[in-house]
């Protein structure tokens, strides 16, 4: 786990440091308050999680962040220009991509509490495909719907938690865990190039034998850092025919199955646990990626019958 902490009242000194945490970028002030800017950054894997306040209205012009970056705004608003779509305007309570990963991007902070959550393009890469096997970006600022935006803040909001927690954020299953997470979630929420059906090559390959293959690559991987793609191409196919397979043969999908092959093995680490070795629910719960201890909880009882922490006592 990283983080740092920045607060000034000088503008020179904000855009000293907005250009070495972020990218290069020329800052005014076009408002009547007296410059204060409080910045603070906790890093989970290569995601990160700023919470920044700008107290005055912060005119700023940057270069390509080369990341992806969304916003949710929690007072004042920001005024984002996108190129082509013209000046959107993001106030409390909303959600949505700041900047596309590979354009400059300016507009206005207007006296602001926000936080922004970057995280490298390639992790979308890693969850889905294109047509002609193209780079998977985010093509629209806004959630699809409402219920879609509040989807996504919720889960950021519980990465967040991740971050601050040092257990958590220095597991390595539980980054990855974290990383994958947050991009299923941007590319059910956001608008993105990535494809979601899948077309006669995926539904030709979505029979038995990918299902087994599949399951073989899961078990002798079960402590490692998978994301779809690495299955998918351990087994030949593309993401969504592996997808299409799980479904159609298991009536599940690759990650509910390999999280219950990780709920079996935080099962049989919670029974083998001995007095006095310092094992905890929680602790064993975050080594098989389980990053939501109420989660964890309710999902090994319904596997297992009673609470985890009964299983640890006896």
């Amino acid at each position: 786990m990283q983080s740092l902490n920045f607060e000034s009242d000088d503008l020179a000194a904000t855009e000293e440091f907005l250009n070495d945490a972020y990218t290069r970028v020329q800052i005014g002030n076009n408002g009547q308050h007296q410059v204060r800017a409080r910045i603070r950054r906790e890093v989970l894997g290569s995601i990160n999680f700023d919470q920044l306040e700008m107290g005055f209205d912060m005119a700023y012009d940057a270069d390509p962040l080369g990341r992806v970056c969304l916003v949710t705004v929690h007072s004042g608003r920001i005024e984002e220009n996108y190129h082509g779509c013209g000046t959107d305007t993001f106030t409390p309570g909303q959600t949505g991509l700041l900047t596309p990963h590979d354009l400059p991007y300016s507009g206005v902070i207007r006296t602001s509490r926000y936080d922004i959550t970057m995280f490298d393009p390639a992790i979308l890469n890693r969850m889905a495909t294109t047509a002609g096997g193209s780079r998977v970006r985010v093509d629209g600022h806004r959630p699809v719907s409402v219920a879609a935006g509040q989807r996504l803040r919720r889960v950021i909001i519980h990465l967040q938690q991740i971050a601050a927690d040092p257990d958590a954020a220095n597991s390595p299953l539980t980054v990855t865990t974290a990383s994958d997470y947050l991009a299923a979630t941007v590319l059910a929420t956001m608008p993105t190039t990535a494809e979601h059906e899948p077309n006669a090559t995926d539904r030709h390959d979505a029979h038995p034998h990918t299902v087994r293959r599949a399951i073989a690559y899961l078990e002798s991987h079960l402590g490692d850092r998978i994301a779809i793609a690495d299955v998918a191409a351990a087994t030949f196919v593309t993401p969504r025919a592996l997808q299409l397979a799980f479904r159609r043969h298991l009536n599940t999908t690759p990650l509910e199955y390999l999280q219950q092959l990780r709920l079996a093995a935080a099962h049989e680490q919670l029974g083998a646990a001995g007095p006095g070795d310092g094992q905890t629910v929680a602790s064993i719960a975050y080594r098989w990626g389980f990053t939501h201890p109420g989660r964890f909880a309710t999902a090994y009882r319904q596997r297992y019958g009673h609470s985890p922490s009964q299983t640890l006592r006896e």
